[in-house]
């Protein structure tokens, strides 16, 4: 029976192609406005790693000056400052934790003729790549030794090592970085969360970073920040030591957590720390020290605003306007076609056979008008990627219209072209068929 329908349907668009035509482009248009910021919304509101979000906690102590808070109401600053980092990683409650930040090197391969360029880094801990389940193509991490002590080795990112290497298996080959050799032990595949929910304190959707030193290379060569530094206190800095032992935050620090208990534990811990430290004339404001998990912390750091989440209900307030236009443009069709619909009753159809009938070459209409509309979502995100992306391309990822959207653009026409027929397929279907047959 539904083939036969969807045959009455087609046949029914096709006597009378400007109205159906009409009613197709006000679908598609909804649609396209809809999905251009439901897709943007979506990619920056996803859960970047959603495997283990609830497991892996951002690390916050409230260090900041006596007089105001980091940011109102009371949040503390979102980063460390390099002794505290230190000191919590001593702690051995967590099973993995990683302290980090970013920083900018000149990278160069083993061919001379090959032509240096910038890269952003990443100086973290060994267990960075545990803690964030990052995939390796070739090789591994650094072992504990790397974080400790001095040792020029170095993980390169997907796109570092297509560049330097050809996306050859570089393992055990060396690249220069700021006229240093390292030892290349692992390279990663396409690695890109989004959002960048590890830094988001330095562009929530920045690319993943290229390069990947151990903590270890940091104060020997004295390897400055590339991120945002942050502090509250007039100090004299004026060497790199002096930087180090600064009340200046720019260090991210993550935690895996794997239940209550241990969070707990954790928790005393870091309290305890920031006691002993007030002891000794630090942290001055009261105890407010946060473990957020990744989408807590996402909330906490406004990695989504509330103008976005305002121009998708705008786009849907639009689509609820076109789909008022749809019912006016049904119901006009419905109307019109009444005599072959009475006289169909009168052969025998029920009532709820029209509506479906009815209803079929809606959802036809639907379908038709979702099609049009990813073809306008598309067009869409392209012109928001040429107005708003970074020169760099780092967020082009948020523009990209992928297939699950797709679909849901797709559910999301068919049912809202069947709730705008729904009015009008009842309202025909009700009609009494002998007087609209004595008229013809």
């Amino acid at each position: 029976m539904f083939a036969y329908y969807l045959r009455l349907s087609l046949a029914s668009l096709r006597r009378h192609p400007a109205l159906s035509a009409l009613m197709v482009l006000a679908i598609a248009i909804g649609i396209g406005v809809c999905m251009t910021t439901l897709t943007v919304h979506t990619l920056m509101s996803s859960d970047p790693i959603p495997w283990k979000s609830d497991k892996l906690f951002a690390v916050r102590l409230d260090s900041w000056g006596p007089d105001r808070p980091w940011e109102e109401p009371n949040e503390p600053p979102p980063e460390l400052n390099w002794r505290d980092a230190t000191a919590l990683m001593a702690s051995d409650i967590p099973p993995r934790h990683a302290a980090m930040f970013k920083s900018m090197f000149t990278v160069q391969n083993e061919d001379p003729g090959f032509a240096p360029y910038m890269v952003e880094a990443r100086i973290t801990h060994k267990d960075f790549f545990a803690l964030f389940d990052t995939p390796f193509l070739h090789g591994g991490g650094w072992g504990d030794s790397a974080d400790k002590n001095l040792e020029q080795v170095v993980v390169l990112g997907k796109v570092a090592n297509d560049k330097l290497f050809g996306g050859e298996n570089s393992v055990g080959r060396t690249i220069r970085l700021d006229e240093r050799e390292f030892k290349v032990v692992g390279v990663l595949a396409d690695w890109q969360p989004v959002p960048k929910f590890y830094d988001v304190n330095n562009g929530n959707f920045d690319a993943a970073e290229d390069i990947y030193l151990p903590w270890g290379t940091a104060q020997p060569f004295q390897l400055r920040t590339a991120g945002n530094t942050n502090g509250w206190k007039p100090e004299n800095i004026d060497s790199f030591d002096a930087f180090l032992n600064s009340e200046s935050v720019w260090i991210q620090f993550w935690a895996e957590l794997p239940d209550t208990e241990t969070k707990a534990r954790y928790q005393a811990f870091l309290d305890a720390y920031v006691g002993e430290q007030k002891k000794l004339g630090r942290f001055p404001r009261p105890l407010n020290n946060r473990l957020s998990d990744v989408n807590q912390f996402m909330s906490e750091r406004h990695v989504v605003g509330d103008d976005n989440r305002v121009l998708v209900g705008l786009s849907f307030l639009f689509l609820a306007v076109c789909l008022i236009n749809m019912v006016g443009l049904l119901l006009a069709k419905f109307l019109g076609k009444a005599p072959e619909l009475a006289l169909r009753r009168a052969l025998g159809a029920s009532q709820w056979q029209i509506v479906q009938l009815n209803l079929v070459e809606v959802g036809l209409v639907g379908l038709l008008g979702g099609v049009l509309g990813l073809g306008l979502a598309y067009g869409g995100l392209e012109a928001v990627k040429t107005l708003y992306a970074s020169n760099d391309g780092n967020d082009v990822r948020l523009y990209a219209l992928n297939l699950p959207l797709a679909l849901q653009a797709m559910a999301i026409a068919l049912a809202a072209s069947l709730l705008a027929g729904l009015y009008p397929a009842l309202k025909v279907g009700r009609l009494a068929p002998a007087g609209l047959l004595k008229t013809q």
